[in-house]
Formats: C-alpha cells, structure tokens, sequence
C-alpha cells in the first residue's frame, strides 16, 4: 500500500549495538528511507537527557544542530536514554517522535513511546511488545542462509547455541556453562548433528579457548568466540538452526531466536532475575521457549513476529494523527 508517512526518517542511536538493532529494525520494517545517526554526546547530554537543558541545542555537536534547524525530519525514531532527548528536539523542530525503551520520565513527550512488557510502561501512547525488536524474519534468515553456505553443509540436526556471560541480573557463570555442555553433549551423542557455537561481547575470554578447544577441531561444529575466529557466523547460525540453545542473560538475543522457526531451549532460566526474569517468564508461559533439559525434545513452533506487528501499529497510529 502506498506509505501514509513523508520518507525523511531520521534513526538515532548512541552507537550501541542494541539500541542501533532496535531503531533500525523499526525503520526497516516500516519500509522508511532513513538516515542514521549516531549521536556523539556532550557532557551535558550524559548527565542530563532525556532531560532538556540550558543550552542543549549543541547537545550532539553542531552538524545535528543546523540538521534540525535546516531540514529537520518528518519521523525520528530513537532507542536508549540519549536517543530518547534527541527524539524529543527533533520532536521540537516539527517531526514526528518515537522513542524506543522505557525513557524514564513522562512518556508525553513523544508521539509514542516503544517498551518491552517487562518494563510495565503504560499510557494512551504506549506500546508495548515482547521482548525487543529486531530485523529476524522470513526474509533476514533466508538471506542469512544464502551468506553461510557452509553452515548448511554441518550435519543435522543443527545446534545453535547462543552464549552471552554473566550479568548483575543473570548469575551464568562457568558452573551454568558446564552444566549446558553436558546437556548438549548428551543431545549429540543421542542424536548425532552438529553444534554452532557463537560467543557475544558479554562472554568471558576464558570461555573462547574452551569452546575452540572442546568443539574448534571436530569438523562437525562451527565455533565462533569473537574476532580471533573470522567473520562472525552469528546470522547463519540463527538461519540454518533445527533448534537453539541460548543463555539466559540477553533480552535482545533471546528475542531474536525466537523470532526464527526453530524451537528455543533457555539454558538455566531460573538464574535470570528482575526484568529479564518477567520477559523469560512470559515466554515459558505462552510456550515459546522450554528450559533446556538434559533429554530435550523438539516442540512445534510459531515465529515470534513482534517487529512487524509493532511496525503496523506505529503506521497505523501515526497515520491516524
């Protein structure tokens, strides 16, 4: 159908990769022409936003500046806390404005304001959503397939296993670790297959050289830590997967398995607590995911589309206003 909304979408970010996956998954699946930015912020802008404050105007530099006084754009869409007061001045300069993530103060002053269930945001411009957004889909995995050929030529059935590390709201440390090899190594022996094995910037170091070590050298698997073991395989692991073993640690991450067709297993999900917790939870019950368990079986699916469903109701709200 033809787009309701001006092309001129601005996806603002602090750089982070969660908060760039987010805003630009929004944008990408509401089919916008955007230019990016990521924000470059003043001391001002960390100790004040999404605060509005004496002289913010040179908040995020100067180019930013002239931007929103020149040609400032039609939609902006922001994710995190200092997005979340670039959203709001471009919201001053005439555009539209959606804020990603719980900004912590009144939600009125943006259009609208995106937020994860766990969050417990409400308000008459509130949406909310399970777990994150993020760019998975039909299309992103038959593409992310097509990039790693060799995935595809592991034995089936395919393992991936997702690992992030410890955190102060998920204890998943080396003892939870071992605990999850031992009921992968007992799926494998069982049903044969092959494990793709991706690390994340949350994993400690010592954890690369016990996977290269334990899964590196058998043909079988496909073991990738961080930069040390080339590209990053993460896509095609997500795309080839017959099932997903994941830590419990990463909204984003958990969010984006789910978004596939595979069935997900969460390695230890009682370790998670506060908000990651309630998201794991929700999950648990609606039967998205299982815990992981030594003789895990495969469970039917549905893919959790949450980014288009969002993006719909961001179009349809926006259109109406």
């Amino acid at each position: 159908m033809p787009n309701p909304l001006p092309d001129a979408c601005w996806v603002l970010h602090d750089g982070k990769a969660g908060n760039r996956r987010q805003a630009l998954a929004l944008a990408t699946a509401m089919q916008l022409d955007v230019r990016e930015w990521s924000l470059s912020a003043g001391i001002g802008a960390r100790w004040f936003s999404p605060r509005r404050f004496l002289r913010d105007r040179f908040a995020f530099g100067r180019e930013f500046a002239d931007a929103l006084v020149h040609s400032p754009p039609a939609l902006a869409i922001g994710c995190g806390r200092m997005a979340a007061l670039a959203t709001r001045m471009a919201r001053d300069a005439g555009a539209k404005a959606i804020q990603i993530l719980d900004p912590r103060i009144d939600t009125a002053y943006w259009d609208l304001v995106i937020a994860p269930e766990h969050d417990r945001l409400a308000g008459d411009n509130v949406l909310t959503l399970l777990g994150s957004l993020s760019p998975v889909d039909a299309d992103w995995l038959g593409r992310a397939r097509a990039d790693f050929p060799e995935l595809g030529r592991l034995p089936a059935p395919r393992t991936a296993v997702l690992l992030g590390g410890p955190t102060a709201a998920t204890r998943f440390e080396r003892s939870a670790l071992e605990v999850l090899l031992s009921k992968l190594e007992y799926q494998l022996a069982r049903d044969g297959g092959s494990a793709m094995i991706c690390g994340s910037r949350r994993s400690p170091p010592p954890w690369a050289a016990l996977m290269r070590d334990r899964y590196g050298r058998d043909p079988r698997h496909s073991v990738w830590m961080n930069a040390v073991d080339g590209v990053n395989p993460y896509r095609g692991a997500l795309g080839w997967a017959d099932r997903i073993i994941v830590s419990p640690d990463s909204v984003n991450m958990i969010s984006e398995a789910c978004a596939t067709t595979a069935p997900v297993f969460v390695a230890e999900p009682n370790r998670a607590t506060g908000r990651v917790g309630a998201f794991l939870e929700s999950l648990l019950t609606r039967g998205r995911v299982r815990p992981q368990a030594r003789d895990v079986h495969d469970f039917p699916v549905e893919a959790l589309a949450e980014t288009a469903r969002v993006a719909a109701l961001v179009r349809d709200q926006l259109s109406r206003h």
